[in-house]
């Protein structure tokens, strides 16, 4: 049985799976929109959304909390001084996830992950 177990595994080990996701909320934020699979866009977007909230309180402490899995400063930098004030009057759900279908090569379903209030 599965109780209280979270997450997905991506058949990768957890070091690869933490890395994963913060290339991922990194290029999210750098692109504001990425394609990739369903699984790991379902599985980014509630780090994105932290990492975004993060991002609204815009303190010291939270610009710290937010480095450690935002990989680039630039990005870092874009997401406390644009992201971040694009979202203050939203009471959440700042990323919205659109399926497109299988892909060509593995049929394995994609989506597009999207900042909702993108520029």
């Amino acid at each position: 049985m599965r109780h209280n177990v979270m997450g997905r595994k991506l058949s990768r080990s957890t070091n690869h799976r933490k890395a994963l996701f913060r290339n991922l909320a990194t290029e999210l934020f750098r692109h504001d929109r990425i394609t990739t699979t369903e699984a790991k866009a379902k599985s980014v977007q509630p780090i994105a959304e932290k990492l975004i909230t993060l991002a609204k309180r815009g303190d010291l402490h939270s610009r710290r909390l937010a480095a450690r899995d935002v990989t680039d400063p630039a990005v870092l930098q874009k997401l406390f001084g644009e992201i971040g004030p694009r979202a203050q009057n939203r009471a959440g759900g700042y990323v919205r996830i659109y399926k497109l279908g299988p892909r060509h090569g593995d049929a394995a379903p994609m989506a597009l992950l999207e900042l909702v209030d993108k520029a």
